[in-house]
């Protein structure tokens, strides 16, 4: 299809700009909202007769092919209000900062003004501080199984003070425990087992839920005399109550002591945990409040508010900050690594089963949580998403949920943000804040939704223009006041009686209203929209349309051309119903200059040939005629070659020939050598000689160029012949009486051989003479007795 007012095909239209029709926004508002690429058209004569004002909102380059010239199209924007450098000091720098004039992230405010649809993209850059405050607060399974492990980390204060030097100057540690929940089936609420509850010969203290043994302090000693006052206490079931503990811990900030610095919590066991719902075994079923219930350092609420979920802790702990190291022992990691993959910013660690290596446990996990960080973000109001793709060290790159976290952070690692609205929410501003966890910062960002067009704002209430009062002229359109319809506001809706006003809508008194492509409203005509932007219906009465006239080539108007009306209106040099009729007569011209040769006319673009026993493009194809060369043959040849007698009458029917004579056939014009058609020739006469010749019209006078030597063949040399073919009878003689000869010796063998062959197989008779008689005759002697 082709955009109007154009004979240009436009097969990309429908993609682009059905959805910002498809909207029939009313307004440039409500265009704006529809997409990135929808813009809203304020000329005051844009639209045509029977056109919708809907019509205004199209995608920019529709807007712009259709001449209209004043587009409303704002676009979104960012702001960076507060953009302070990242701090780069070295922990043995002289100056010691405030953990409020550190700064880890960048930029630190900003606002962005969005459009629904048109994503907007920032980058955050951060860096951890060195020498940067540190809370711990170690929390730690004190059932009985942990007996042994209470014995090493009784010293654990000043040794991690010593070791945590190495990395801030400003360290503060903490204590508390836990047990479980003192119901029954958890622990034994017999009065023996609530004094003691270990078995044996062991003292143990009675079952708590979570005590806090120390708030944060500086105090290395206060750490270990408090821990070294601690006793094991016992329970009745494996899994601890833990959970509870952390809840407090995280909640319980005032008490705790934590300050707006690097917050970390030690959560060390030898066992697992119960979570929500596990409290009904205990008959506790309201759910965990995540609120502070200490009192005098003792968590008093157990027995009354079931274990939090992993997900309430999850929000509890990203709330306060707090990141968490879970030091267990190794039947227990498959678990904790479990939920270490449910707790962002948290590290697993082994325990050995004294915990012996507590220390290294720590300085390694937190070397682990201090070189990630992960990023998140407060509730986004409806309509908004945030999509996150990280540019980290070597050029690691992340996207979607990997795009929220950096590994082995360094100097100017950056995570690229994109903001994107698809709606205005019902507030024109809201205020979302995002962080790394395990910071103290975060990033504010104000978001400013762009629902109406600046144009609107200087919209003319109760205009004239708008049926005397009775709309806004604004953005070019009439937007109608309560109960006011149509394209000026020109219809009550209370007064409208649709008889009356159908008959303004049918054109020269027939049936069809709008001529079935609109409807009538308020006695106007308004056209259908097409579900391919560029194919458009209008006219007072929706008679018109820019799609359904004469089509060459699978084109509209064959391309050369406008449809208006259902009628093409050809651009210059073309004509036809379909503009597929060329005027231009280039593409006739032959060879030699004529037009189609002089043997036809030029008819759009193409030969049409008078004669019909010529074709071709420019009519110089004639499959019937005799070639140029057999058709002045004779001529060439008497005029050339010819004898005296015949002189007369060659001059007489040859005349009309200018002959030039070449002594050699490398003379002959050539074809590139010329302004016009050349033709080389060859003809044998009658004495089987050759002559070579050209012809050519110059200036409408035939000439030829003969090359003034026939080339006649030579005669034939009989005494080779002859000798030749006495030769060959003797050899043809000699031949067969070697083959002769050769077939008797091969006959004569044979025979000898057959000779052979049956002299070998005959038969004599060996019988004896009966006439003969021997001579000798032997006689035997009677009496001789061989002795």
């Amino acid at each position: 299809s082709d955009w109007p007012g154009s004979g240009l095909s436009c097969g990309l239209c429908v993609a682009e700009g059905s959805e910002c029709i498809k909207a029939n926004a009313q307004s440039c508002g409500e265009c704006i909202q529809v997409a990135e690429k929808c813009g809203w058209c304020t000329d005051e004569n844009f639209l045509r007769d029977g056109e919708s004002k809907t019509v205004r909102c199209d995608d920019i380059g529709s807007l712009s092919a259709k001449k209209c010239v004043k587009i409303e199209n704002p676009r979104g924007n960012i702001n960076i209000n507060i953009n302070k450098d990242v701090t780069n000091r070295k922990k043995d720098q002289a100056d010691k900062l405030k953990p409020e004039q550190i700064t880890q992230i960048q930029p630190q405010k900003l606002t962005l003004n969005l459009r629904s649809g048109e994503p907007l993209t920032f980058n955050l850059k951060f860096k951890r501080a060195e020498d940067y405050p540190i809370d711990l607060y170690y929390l730690m399974d004190l059932s009985f199984s942990m007996k042994d492990d209470l014995e090493n980390v009784k010293n654990l204060g000043t040794h991690l003070m010593r070791e945590m030097q190495e990395i801030t100057s400003d360290f503060r540690i903490g204590f508390g425990s836990f047990v479980e929940k003192t119901v029954m089936p958890y622990i034994s609420t017999t009065p023996a087992r609530l004094a003691n509850p270990c078995i044996g010969n062991y003292n143990c203290t009675s079952p708590f839920s979570y005590k806090n043994v120390l708030s944060l302090t500086n105090d290395g000693n206060q750490f270990n005399n408090l821990v070294s006052q601690q006793q094991i206490s016992g329970n009745l079931d494996s899994p601890e109550g833990g959970f509870d503990a952390i809840m407090q811990v995280a909640v319980c900030e005032g008490k705790i002591g934590w300050r707006n610095v690097t917050r970390l919590l030690v959560f060390s066991t030898d066992a697992g945990f119960h979570f929500a719902g596990d409290g009904k075994l205990g008959g506790i079923v309201l759910p965990n409040d995540g609120k502070c219930h200490l009192e005098n350092n003792m968590y008093t609420m157990s027995h009354y508010y079931d274990y939090p979920s992993i997900a309430h802790l999850v929000q509890k702990l990203s709330d306060h900050n707090i990141q968490t190291i879970f030091a267990v022992t190794e039947e227990f990691q498959p678990v904790y690594k479990e939920l270490k993959n449910l707790i962002p910013k948290s590290a697993v660690g082994t325990l050995s089963s004294n915990s012996s290596n507590v220390i290294k446990l720590i300085i390694d996990s937190y070397n682990s949580l201090s070189s990630e960080v992960i990023l998140e973000n407060s509730r986004v109001p409806e309509g908004v998403t945030i999509s996150y793709k990280s540019v980290c060290k070597n050029g690691v790159t992340g996207t979607g949920e990997g795009g929220r976290k950096c590994s082995n952070i360094s100097i100017g690692d950056e995570v690229r943000i994109s903001v994107e609205s698809t709606k205005c929410p019902s507030h024109n501003s809201e205020t979302i804040k995002i962080k790394p966890l395990g910071f103290t910062e975060e990033v504010e960002v104000v978001l400013n939704f762009i629902c109406e067009c600046e144009c609107s704002k200087g919209g003319v209430p109760n205009s004239k223009d708008c049926h005397n009062g009775n709309g806004t002229l604004e953005c070019g359109a009439c937007k109608c006041n309560a109960g006011r319809i149509g394209g000026k506001c020109e219809c009550s809706k209370d007064e409208l009686r649709t008889e009356d006003l159908d008959a303004n809508c049918r054109r020269d008194n027939g049936t069809d209203i709008c001529s079935n492509n609109g409807e009538c409203v308020c006695g106007t005509c308004e056209c259908k929209t097409r579900e391919n932007p560029a194919e458009i219906y209008n006219g007072k009465y929706c008679e018109c349309d820019n799609f359904n006239c004469d089509r060459s080539g699978n084109k509209l108007c064959g391309g050369h051309g406008q449809c208006e009306c259902r009628m093409c209106v050809c651009e210059a040099n073309y004509t036809g119903s379909a503009c597929d009729c060329s005027l231009d007569t280039s593409t006739c011209l032959a060879k030699n200059g004529q037009i189609c040769n002089g043997r036809g006319t030029c008819e759009c673009g193409e030969c049409k040939c008078t004669n019909p026993k010529f074709q071709g493009s420019t009519c110089e194809i004639c499959p019937t005629c005799p070639g140029v060369c057999p058709e002045h043959k004779d001529c060439v040849q008497c005029r050339a070659f010819g004898g005296e007698g015949d002189k007369l009458a060659c001059e007489q029917s040859c005349g009309y020939l200018t002959l030039v004579k070449v002594a050699r056939r490398d003379d002959l014009p050539q074809p590139t050598d010329q302004s016009f058609p050349l033709t080389h020739c060859k003809e044998r006469d009658a004495n089987d000689c050759w002559f070579y010749y050209t012809f050519a019209v110059r200036n409408d006078t035939p000439e030829a160029y003969v090359v003034e030597e026939l080339e006649c063949p030579a005669g034939p040399d009989i005494i080779p012949i002859v000798v030749g073919v006495v030769a060959g009878i003797v050899l043809i003689g000699l031949a067969l009486l070697l083959i002769w000869k050769l077939l008797m010796i091969i006959h004569d063998r044979r025979e000898f051989a057959k000779f052979e062959k049956e002299k070998m197989n005959a038969k004599w008779d060996t019988g004896e003479n009966p006439i003969y008689k021997s001579a000798v005759t032997t006689v035997v002697n009677p009496k001789y007795e061989g002795k």
